[in-house]
């Protein structure tokens, strides 16, 4: 009966796959240059159409003490009105055509987003353009934002899986850009001030630093004509820092940090390969893998957690990494069968059996996640971000291609060291109970 559901399912996933292949015929992405900004445009039929202004840099773009002002920087420019448009107005007028704006902030790149439906294409270009050409940048919206992003970071301090996170990259990538704060801290946050933000707009808000990604039912001429009527304005700028890779090599490797706190919390990070090379294709399956033996040992044979995890960290660029994770009122036990199993892979390897299945897993989902415009401009610009966009399109048959040899090849190279970090209890562990794997 499973089996039969097997081939049910993966026929369901195949017939799927070819019709969503077939609809793509009439998609075409392409890439383009409008006077110095680089610009990715994917035309669709839907009526939805979705603009993401990507910044290179991210963390490089800031010092320690600074961290925090990209993401302040940003949600000012959509939050904060614009030279012709109040706070108030800009919202509203935002409501009213039910056009979405958002930003963000990553380790290596942040985004100005917009979403709108076609009829209201001009009206939110307008709107999305002016944010990042002619925003406001005035001392009572950025007071405002600034008390509001503050009571969020003493939000995130008490948030035991959120202060892990950054807790974890401050022990595995000392002295790097990776220990920095994307949403910034409280202190780092109450030194910033409006020059700052203003300062840091015109550091990043550039065309050499900048590119545009927009996907929806719109031509490359209606498109180019926007930009020369707007974006254009953008100045050349300046190209952000080329990072080299930096792996995880502290001398320490495990970090404990007592909290009274109901469960344990654990997270573990190991070194990567890029993205978008053979080898980071292999270990995004790798993990997804041993994610699926992690739930099967952890939490259904022996119950030591809810939710345990393992996963290649996508945002992480420059420094690529990926994470084991868990949470358990028996850290010893669980840690214990997380490296048991990292040493039966080294060992051993994974099954035929788990990569023929893991790939069809692995595609459908990664298809499910690009069910819409604005998620496919994520997913363009990340992989821009990584290298180039064009592995957006190419996953499928990278993963097809990967072999048995390859994948075990790769997660043996790159799991040889774990930089552990700990917050819970310090008495329920000792530093001999966070383990290290075999090496062959």
């Amino acid at each position: 009966m499973k089996t039969l559901f097997s081939v049910i399912l993966i026929s369901t996933f195949c017939i799927g796959f070819q019709a969503s292949a077939q609809n793509t015929k009439t998609d075409k992405t392409e890439e383009f240059d409008v006077n110095g900004l680089q610009v990715i445009l994917k035309q669709t039929p839907k009526e939805v159409i979705s603009a993401r202004l990507f910044i290179r840099g991210g963390t490089a773009n800031y010092s320690v003490a600074k961290e925090g002002i990209e993401n302040v920087t940003l949600q000012l420019m959509i939050e904060g009105g614009t030279k012709s448009l109040s706070k108030a107005a800009y919202k509203t007028a935002a409501e009213k055509l039910g056009t979405q704006l958002d930003a963000k902030t990553q380790l290596d790149f942040g985004t100005i987003s917009m979403t709108c439906v076609k009829s209201y294409w001009n009206e939110s270009w307008t709107l999305f353009s002016e944010a990042i050409i002619h925003p406001a940048l005035g001392e009572t919206e950025f007071n405002l934002l600034k008390e509001q992003l503050i009571s969020d970071a003493k939000q995130m301090e008490g948030d035991p899986d959120e202060y892990l996170v950054n807790l974890s990259k401050k022990v595995a990538f000392p002295g790097q850009d990776y220990i920095k704060v994307t949403t910034g801290t409280e202190k780092s946050l109450t030194a910033l001030t409006l020059l700052d933000a203003q300062n840091y707009y015109a550091k990043t808000i550039g065309k050499k630093r900048c590119f545009l990604v927009v996907v929806g039912n719109i031509s490359k001429e209606e498109l180019t004509q926007k930009i020369k009527e707007s974006l254009d304005k953008m100045p050349i700028g300046t190209a952000p820092t080329i990072q080299k890779i930096v792996k995880t090599a502290p001398k320490q490797t495990a970090f404990m940090e007592d909290r009274d706190i109901a469960t344990n919390y654990i997270r573990g990070i190991i070194s990567a390969p890029k993205a978008n090379s053979k080898e980071g294709v292999a270990t995004k399956i790798a993990m997804s893998i041993l994610y699926d033996r992690f739930f099967t040992e952890l939490r259904t044979k022996r119950s030591l957690s809810y939710a345990p995890a393992a996963f290649y960290v996508e945002s992480a660029v420059t420094s690529p990494y990926s994470v084991l994770y868990i949470t358990t009122t028996k850290p010893k036990e669980s840690i214990q069968v997380m490296v048991d199993e990292i040493n039966a892979v080294k060992k051993y390897g994974f099954k035929n059996e788990e990569l023929i299945n893991k790939r069809q897993d692995f595609l459908t989902n990664y298809y499910l996640t690009l069910e819409t415009t604005g998620s496919q401009a994520d997913a363009l610009g990340l992989a821009q971000i990584q290298g180039n966009w064009r592995q957006v399109d190419a996953l499928n048959k990278a993963v097809t291609e990967t072999t048995l040899k390859e994948l075990n090849t790769t997660f043996d190279t790159y799991s040889n060291r774990i930089i552990w970090t700990y917050l819970g209890k310090k008495e329920a562990v000792k530093d001999t109970d966070f383990k290290q794997p075999n090496k062959k």
